[in-house]
C-alpha cells in the first residue's frame, strides 16, 4: 500500500513539474537537461571538432578540446571548401538523427529544445549553402586553391615532407597567382559581397601556407633549407593578389546616400524584415508592429501631460523634462549616484518579493567608466555584469558634456538601473551561466527578444507597481519608454525605405525629448553599429510578449509573480512564443510554427 502511495505521488510530482516550471522540485531532472540534450551538445562538440581541424586561422596545432558554436562563422575562421563539405556532411547526420527523434514522446523541455536545435541547424545549413553559392562565383579566381589545400595535409598528421618538391611547388604557385593577377586586370567589377569573400579566400590560403610552414621550419632541415624565400615570396604574392581582388569590388546596388547625418546604414527591406519576425516567432508584420509602436506611444504621451500637470506646466511636457533633465549630478559624482539608484531598485525588488536574487549576484556585478568615443554610439550607461557610465569626460566640448549629463539625470537613470543590473542584465547572465547551459552553448537560441525584452519588462512591471515615487520620476520612466516605442518606429520605417538616419534622428528629438547628440548616437548605433534589423525593435516588442505571459499565468493565479520571474531566467535566452509553451505545457507539434498574438491593436 504504502509503495503503491508512493507511485501516485510521484506521478502526481511529475504531472505538476509539466504543468508549470516553477513548481519543479529542485532536484528535478528537467531543471538542467532535457531529452535532446545529448544531440545539442554532441553536436556542439562536432561543429566545434570539425572547425578547428579544418582550419584556416593561426596556431592550428593549439585548438583546445571542448565544443566549438554551432553556425558561428567569422571572418578570421573562415570556411573553406573543404570544411564547408564536412560541416554540411555533418548537418546532414544529425537531420538523419532528428528525425529519429519520437517528438510525441519527449516532454515539453524536449519538444522545445527540438525546436530551438532544427532552428540552429537550419540557419547553419542556409548560411553553409549560400557560401557555397557565393564561392562557385568567385572559384574561377583561385585557380591555385586546391593546390595549396593539398599542400598543406600532410601537416595535420606531421608526415615526412620533401623540402625540395615543397619548393618547387611553392614556385609554380607564384606563377599561378602572377597569371591570376593578370588576368584579374581584365575582368569587370564584381559585387563588394564576392569581392571580400575572394579576399578571405586568399588570407585564408596564407594561413594554410603559414600553419604548414611554421610547423616544419626550424625543424626539418632540407624543409628549412629549400623553402623559406620561395615561401615568402609566395605569402607577398597572395597578399598583393588579395588586396586586387578586393580592390574589385563595387556595390551593385544603389548606394546609400548621405542626408547630412553622416548615417550610411543600409535597408533591411520589407521581405527581409518579415523573414526575421517569422525566424523569432512573432506573427505580427512590420506594420502591424508599427501600430502596437503607435498605441504604446499614445499611452506615455497621456501619462507624461498628467506627470507634466503634476510639475505645473500644463500641457508643456517639453518643458517639465527640460526640468528633469537639468537635475544631473556634478561632475564626478556619477558613479556615487548610480550606487544609490542601484540601491533604491534593489530594495523595491526585495520589498516586493519580485524574483529570487542570489547573494553573489549582488556582490560580483562591477563598475567602470565608457570612453568618449564609445560614448558617440552608446550616449547612455550600460550594464551587465559591469554598469559601464556614461558620464562626459574632459576631453569632451562644453555641449558634448552638457548633453551626455542632461541625459544621463538621476530620473533618466533610475527608470533603467533595473534593465541594466538586476533584475535584467546582470542577473540574466547571472543565471544564465548556471541553468541549461548547453543552450547558451549553442548559439542560434540567443535572442534579443527574450535577452532585451526580459529588461524592458522590469520597466513595465515596475511602472505597474508604482516604482516611480514623484512626477520627475515617472517623466523618467516615460523618456525611456517612448525610447523604445521610438526604436520601433524608426528602425522600422528606415528598414521598410520610409524614413532617412536624419529623419530619424529628428524623431527622437522631437517625440522623445532625446539631445541631439545623444540621438544621433541611438541612430547611429542601430544602423552602423553591428546590430541585426530586429534589434531595436526587440525592447518592447519582447517586453509586452512578457508582459502578456504574465497577465496570462500571474493575473489568472496560475502562478506567482516571484514564480514567474524566477521561471523566465531558469530556461535562458529563446524566442519567447517558445518559453510560452514551456510555461503552460502547450502540446506542439513537430512543425511548429508561429500563432501568439500577444498584443491586441484593436483593443
Amino acid at each position: 500500500m504504502k509503495t503503491k502511495i508512493l507511485c501516485l505521488l510521484i506521478v502526481f510530482s511529475i504531472a505538476c513539474h509539466q504543468t508549470l516550471i516553477s513548481q519543479t522540485p529542485s532536484n528535478s531532472l528537467y531543471l538542467q537537461t532535457s531529452e535532446m540534450h545529448d544531440l545539442m551538445v554532441n553536436y556542439t562538440a562536432d561543429w566545434g571538432n570539425i572547425s578547428r581541424f579544418y582550419t584556416t586561422s593561426g596556431n592550428a596545432g593549439f585548438g583546445g578540446g571542448g565544443g566549438g558554436r554551432g553556425g558561428q562563422n567569422n571572418t578570421s575562421n573562415y570556411n573553406s571548401p573543404e570544411r564547408r563539405a564536412r560541416l554540411l556532411q555533418l548537418i546532414d547526420e544529425y537531420e538523419k538523427k532528428m528525425l529519429a527523434v519520437n517528438f510525441d514522446k519527449i516532454s515539453v523541455y524536449g519538444k522545445v529544445d527540438y525546436i530551438l536545435f532544427k532552428r540552429i541547424v537550419d540557419d547553419a545549413k542556409a548560411k553553409l549553402l549560400e557560401e557555397q553559392d557565393d564561392y562557385s562565383k568567385i572559384v574561377k579566381f583561385l585557380p591555385f586553391s586546391d593546390i595549396i589545400y593539398n599542400l598543406e595535409k600532410p601537416r595535420r598528421r606531421g608526415l615526412n615532407v620533401n623540402g625540395e618538391e615543397v619548393a618547387k611547388q611553392m614556385n609554380e604557385i607564384i606563377k599561378m597567382v602572377q597569371k591570376a593577377k593578370e588576368a584579374l586586370k581584365k575582368e569587370e567589377s564584381i559585387d563588394n559581397k564576392l569581392a571580400q569573400l575572394g579576399n578571405d579566400a586568399v588570407k585564408a590560403l596564407q594561413v594554410v601556407l603559414k600553419n604548414e610552414f611554421d610547423f616544419y621550419n626550424g625543424y626539418d632541415p632540407m624543409f628549412t633549407w629549400w623553402v623559406p624565400k620561395t615561401y615568402t615570396d609566395l605569402d607577398a604574392q597572395l597578399e598583393s593578389y588579395a588586396t586586387a581582388l578586393k580592390g574589385k569590388g563595387k556595390n551593385m546596388d544603389a548606394k546609400p546616400k548621405d542626408d547630412g547625418s553622416g548615417i550610411l546604414g543600409v535597408a533591411a527591406g520589407r521581405d527581409e524584415i518579415i523573414r526575421q519576425l517569422k525566424r523569432e516567432y512573432i506573427p505580427y508584420t512590420p506594420e502591424e508592429l508599427i501600430e502596437v509602436a503607435n498605441k504604446e506611444f499614445a499611452y506615455c504621451d497621456a501619462e507624461l501631460l498628467k506627470a507634466s500637470r503634476e510639475m505645473g506646466f500644463g500641457d508643456n511636457w517639453k518643458a517639465a523634462q527640460e526640468k528633469v533633465k537639468n537635475t544631473y549630478v556634478a561632475p564626478g559624482k556619477q558613479p556615487e549616484e548610480m550606487f544609490e539608484l542601484y540601491k533604491q531598485s534593489i530594495d523595491f525588488l526585495k520589498k516586493n518579493d519580485l524574483i529570487t536574487i542570489p547573494e553573489l549576484s549582488e556582490e560580483s556585478w562591477r563598475m567602470m567608466m565608457m570612453t568618449p568615443e564609445r560614448q558617440l554610439v552608446s550616449p547612455f550607461f550600460l550594464g551587465g555584469e559591469t554598469l559601464i557610465i556614461s558620464y562626459p569626460t574632459n576631453t569632451m566640448g562644453y555641449e558634448e558634456k552638457l548633453m551626455s549629463m542632461r541625459g544621463n539625470n538621476p530620473a533618466f537613470s533610475r527608470a533603467t538601473v533595473h534593465h541594466e543590473l538586476i533584475a535584467g542584465h546582470h542577473l540574466q547572465g547571472y543565471m544564465s551561466a548556471r541553468n541549461k547551459v548547453y543552450r547558451r552553448d549553442l548559439l542560434g537560441t540567443n535572442t534579443p527578444f527574450w535577452v532585451e525584452g526580459s529588461s524592458l519588462y522590469w520597466e513595465l512591471l515596475l511602472w505597474d507597481m508604482k516604482f516611480p515615487r514623484t512626477a520627475e520620476d515617472r517623466i523618467g520612466m516615460l523618456f525611456w519608454r517612448m525610447h523604445r516605442c521610438a526604436r520601433i518606429l524608426f528602425s522600422l520605417n528606415f528598414h521598410l525605405g520610409k524614413w532617412t538616419p536624419q529623419q530619424c534622428i529628428d524623431f527622437l528629438v522631437d517625440r522623445v525629448g532625446f539631445e541631439r547628440a545623444n540621438a544621433e548616437g541611438e541612430v547611429r548605433r542601430s544602423f552602423v553599429g553591428g546590430y541585426p534589423p530586429l534589434y531595436q525593435l526587440a525592447y518592447m516588442t519582447g517586453g509586452q510578449q512578457l508582459y502578456a505571459l504574465k497577465k496570462e499565468l500571474v493575473d489568472t493565479k496560475k502562478m506567482t509573480i516571484k514564480q514567474f520571474n524566477d521561471a523566465i531566467y531558469s530556461e535562458g535566452s529563446m524566442p519567447i512564443e517558445l518559453l510560452r509553451v514551456i510555461l503552460t505545457n502547450q502540446p506542439i507539434k513537430r512543425d511548429f510554427s508561429t500563432q501568439w498574438r500577444f498584443y491586441d491593436i484593436k483593443k
